[in-house]
Formats: C-alpha cells, structure tokens, sequence
C-alpha cells in the first residue's frame, strides 16, 4: 500500500468520524442536552478531513510497471509527459491520473477453447500460395513503449489490444502465410516465414506506441483433406524407404556373397598352387634318388642282388637264380649259429640229346 492510498485511508476515516459526530449531536439536541464541546470537534475534524481530501486529491503514487497519464483541465486535455514511478502530484479535481502497464503484455489467438484471450475457436484462418488452408495458432508478446504511453492514451487509450493488437497479428500472419507453399509453411520455411511475421508486425507496432517482443508460432493445423494426403504421402515415402533399405540390404548380402566366393576361389588356387609345387619338389626328389641309386648300381653291379635278397622273406633259405647263372646262393642270415656258408656250386644240366 503506498502513501497516497494510506492518506486517502485516513480521510475516510476522518469523514466517518465526522458524520458520526454530527449524528451524535443532532441525538443530543433533540433530547435536550449540551453538544457544544461536540461540535468544535466537528468542526475541527471536518476541516482536517477536508485538507487531507484535498491533498490526497492531489497525490498520484505510481507503480514500478506503470506510467500515468494525467488527463488535464488545464494542459489543453493531457499533460505531455507522463508520470514516473513513485508519489507525483495534480492539481485536485482539475486533474486525473490513467495508469498504463509497461510490463509485457501476451495476447494468444488458439484453437483451443481455454488458451487464448477469447474463449472458443480463435486460431487464424489463412491460405497459402497453392491454395491450400491452415489454422494458424500464435501469440504476441508486447509492451507500451514508455516514452510513448501518452501517444496510446490519445491514439487508442484502453482499446489498443482488441484494434490494434487482434487485428494486426492476423493480418500480417494471413500476408505472410499466402507467400508461402503449404510445405513450405510447414517445414522447409517456417522459420524465415516467423520472421517475416515478427518484423513486419514489429514495424506496425512500433509506429503505434507499442513495442514487439516476440512472436510465437504456436500450431499449425492442416485441413481434414490435406491431413490425409499428408498421410498417405508419409506412408507411401516410409514404405518406398523401406523398400531401398531391403535393395540395400539385398546388394550387401550379393556383395558379400561375392567376397566370399572370391576367397574361397583364392583358397583353391592357392591350394592348386601348393599341391603342384609340392609335386615339382617330389619329382625333383625322386629324381634326385633315381640318380643316385643308378650311380651307386654302375659302381657296385652285386647292389641290386644284395637288395632283392634283403627283401625277401626269412623263411627263404635257397634262391634259384636266373639259368645263366651257375650258382645256388645259401642265405647267410639263415644258417644256424650265424656260421658262414659258401654258396654251392650245382652244375647246370646239359640237355640231353634226343635218342635215335
């Protein structure tokens, strides 16, 4: 409570005060006693009343978030500055004191019964570029330039929000959103449009006495025809997508495939090659060994008997050799006790002559 509303307080006070003596004393006259010590009271608290009524009339206390325009008998209508912050004085009964608020202001237009600053559907009706229509839900957020409250007061005084605000936003947002596509308006634009909106309603504002802060783009709602199209084009690019990742998937799995076969191919050739060189190493052993076994038969001509005889099985114990050989050879691993047999000389048959 500030100072001059406690002032007007106590005038009050003193009024009833005063009134109530004056009944006080008519009681008393009209029973026949003394009032005379009642009524210098009264006379004394009414001419305190009427001083203080005068000097609260005068006291004007103005609040932080406020300016007041003091609407003026004598200053051709309205004084030209406003009042400041705090306790000013005017002249009482040729002046009165018109608060405005310089603190921010937001006015909502929804779609939504209970948002917005009028009950029931108040979203912007608007067309775009192609013809198609949208619901434009917004809100403005504003405030009464300090230095120019006395402009508000003479140009709109308290109507500034219902002509000037309403009208305004709706139809700056209706010319913003007719140059725009309905794609656009709703995604690849947006937000050039919000500020084509905000700067061209800044400008309005600003040449009224008001001062933009923000405009906030709350919804966009489609109507029922273009919301099932937008449906169905959002079904059939989900499902053209999901068609893309199976070709997708189908090429890595060829791909890899494809690898796969290639390394198995590679294996093989790579095992071709091992085996052939592996071959070339063998046949070039072998022949190596050929090599030296005929080497060592050309030098020792007895190695190939004493080999095939080492072969052949221990029961054995006597060999006949080719019939140009004239020997029988004893096995010598065979003898008992280990003794040495000398091979046995067996004379080879003459054939006999055919008889006469």
């Amino acid at each position: 409570m500030n100072i001059a509303s406690l002032l007007q307080a106590g005038v009050l006070l003193l009024w009833i005060a005063v009134i109530g003596l004056i009944i006080l004393i008519v009681t008393r006259a009209s029973r026949g006693r003394s009032y005379k010590n009642l009524t210098t009271i009264v006379v004394v608290l009414a001419v305190v009343a009427i001083s203080l009524s005068l000097v609260s009339a005068g006291l004007v206390f103005v609040q932080p978030e406020e300016r007041a325009v003091v609407i003026s008998a004598l200053a051709d209508g309205v004084r030209q500055e406003a009042l400041q912050p705090g306790l000013n004085w005017i002249v009482p009964f040729f002046e009165t004191a018109k608060p405005y608020p310089i603190s921010r202001q937001t006015y909502t237009m929804s779609i939504a019964p209970n948002e917005g600053q009028i009950q029931g559907d108040d979203s912007i009706t608007a067309r775009t570029q192609d013809g198609q229509e949208v619901l434009i839900d917004a809100s403005v957020i504003f405030a009464i330039d300090p230095a120019q409250v006395v402009k508000i007061h003479i140009d709109w005084q308290d109507r500034y929000i219902d002509e000037l605000i309403r009208p305004q936003s709706r139809g700056t947002i209706r010319d913003a959103v007719s140059q725009y596509r309905v794609e656009e308006v709703v995604s690849t634009k947006r937000d050039e449009m919000i500020q084509k909106i905000s700067e061209a309603l800044s400008k309005k504002l600003s040449e009224n006495g008001l001062v933009m802060l923000d405009f906030v783009l709350r919804n966009i709602t489609f109507s029922p025809e273009y919301a099932a199209s937008v449906e169905q084009k959002q079904i059939a690019e989900q499902q053209a997508q999901q068609a893309k990742l199976v070709v997708e998937q189908r090429k890595q799995e060829a791909e890899q495939a494809r690898q796969q076969a290639a390394g198995l191919g590679d294996s093989v050739v790579i095992r071709a090659k091992a085996d052939a060189e592996a071959r070339l190493i063998q046949a070039e052993a072998e022949k190596t060994a050929l090599e030296l076994i005929n080497q060592a038969v050309k030098d020792n001509p007895g190695l190939l008997s004493y080999l095939y005889i080492s072969k052949i099985a221990p029961g054995i114990q006597v060999m006949l050799l080719p019939s140009n050989t004239p020997f029988l050879y004893n096995l010598p691993e065979l003898t008992p006790e280990g003794s040495t047999l000398l091979p046995t000389v067996v004379p080879t048959p003459t054939p006999s002559s055919p008889t006469p």
